[in-house]
């Protein structure tokens, strides 16, 4: 069921449209003339809006355009008895799902608002998922250190310089990408991650680069590679420190002259990616073994993020364990439960070793251990034995 604004002058026309959304249980509001309509639909919610083109105080292409400024979201269909091609592109530019001629079939006034409302339930459930996404991906802490880190990822998001993200195992260095990514220029297009410690050596150059069909034994199709799959978007690049040095090559003169060659191939494509870099390792120490290509180094590190270890960090640990409760809670249908001041002090007195991951597990393991409020017998009990 949807509500539904009609927007019409003439009366036969809004009693018609009405009568035909009522018998599919929509709620339909009417309205005469265009700055009727327009309160309406800065008073209601609305599922969708059919609205006349001609009509009297307020042309119908002005109610679609202050509508589109206000609720892009809600499908628009234009209705007119002087329908022609030129006023229909004209409308769909402005931002209308669709046009209907009249006298129109009320047939097709009932297909045309179901597909508007599987439009509008499906903007609904991708906004849902993207939030249900960055929850996972959520910087919390608001201590010196980590408030150091957003003030950068603030002053660089928007741009397309080059970023190497450098600290420990399991301080947030994915969550700091994402960042990167999700208050940039390029949020709509894709992100694309890839695990260099993960992928054998031998696969690397296949895995970023793409291969044709046949460029070697197991080739049976032609491949795109992660840097093609980005393109327009971002490439994640974790751990690039194990990345293999004949990788490296391909990586710098894709940086160099945004163009990649698949494996088993010397046709050029040119990719246009934004590339964000990130490792747990000393890169000065790797260049010095000759592990890491130096001249790589600098073209990946034009903005450095170091991502502090929990240690140093300690004062963010109430927010942190705070959060780790509830979202555990929620993912393992627990009842909400709480933790006590003396709990939390003994959690800042450990050292974290494995920094946030290591305090995501630990939390974990008392929302389910331990009863509805998490004590300092607790920690006693299931943390510090381990």
């Amino acid at each position: 069921m949807a509500n539904v604004l009609v927007i019409d002058d003439e009366q036969s026309v809004r009693r018609a449209i009405e009568d035909c959304l009522v018998l599919e249980n929509h709620t339909v509001d009417l309205a005469a003339d265009g700055k009727e309509g327009l309160q309406h639909a800065s008073e209601n919610n609305y599922d969708i809006i059919f609205c006349d083109i001609k009509m009297p105080q307020m042309d119908g292409m002005e109610v679609l355009e202050k509508i589109m400024e206000t609720s892009p979201e809600v499908p628009v269909i234009m209705i007119s008895a002087h329908g022609n091609i030129e006023t229909a592109v004209e409308a769909i530019k402005k931002g209308a799902f669709d046009f209907i001629e009249k006298p129109f079939d009320l047939q097709r006034v009932l297909v045309t608002a179901r597909n508007a409302l599987d439009k509008k339930n499906l903007i609904t459930e991708t906004k849902t998922l993207k939030k249900k996404i960055s929850s996972k991906h959520q910087m919390i802490g608001e201590s010196a250190a980590i408030k150091k880190v957003k003030n950068i990822i603030d002053k660089v998001a928007s741009t397309d310089a080059r970023i190497l993200i450098v600290g420990k195992n399991g301080t947030g260095k994915e969550v700091v990408a994402r960042w990167l990514y999700e208050k940039s220029n390029r949020n709509n297009a894709p992100f694309v991650e890839v695990n260099c410690a993960a992928i054998p050596s031998e696969l690397i150059e296949s895995e970023l680069f793409g291969h044709e069909k046949g460029a070697f034994t197991s080739a049976i199709k032609q491949r795109k590679g992660k840097f093609e799959q980005a393109d327009g978007g971002t490439i994640f690049l974790d751990e690039i420190g194990d990345m293999s040095l004949s990788a490296q090559a391909k990586v710098l003169r894709a940086l160099q002259e945004n163009k990649i060659n698949r494996v088993g191939s010397d046709k050029d494509i040119d990719v246009n990616v934004r590339v964000i870099a990130a490792t747990n390792k000393d890169m000065n120490e790797e260049i010095k073994k000759n592990n890491f290509r130096e001249d790589l180094y600098h073209r990946l590190s034009v903005i450095i993020i170091h991502v502090p270890t929990l240690d140093e960090r300690k004062e963010d640990i109430p927010l942190l364990v705070k959060y780790f409760i509830e979202q555990t809670c929620g993912e393992q249908a627990i009842s909400k439960k709480d933790i006590s001041d003396e709990a939390i002090e003994e959690l800042q007195k450990m050292s974290w070793r494995g920094n946030i991951r290591e305090l995501r597990n630990v939390i974990e393991r008392l929302v389910i251990l331990s009863g509805e409020t998490i004590g300092k017998d607790d920690i006693n009990a299931y943390v510090r034995p381990l």
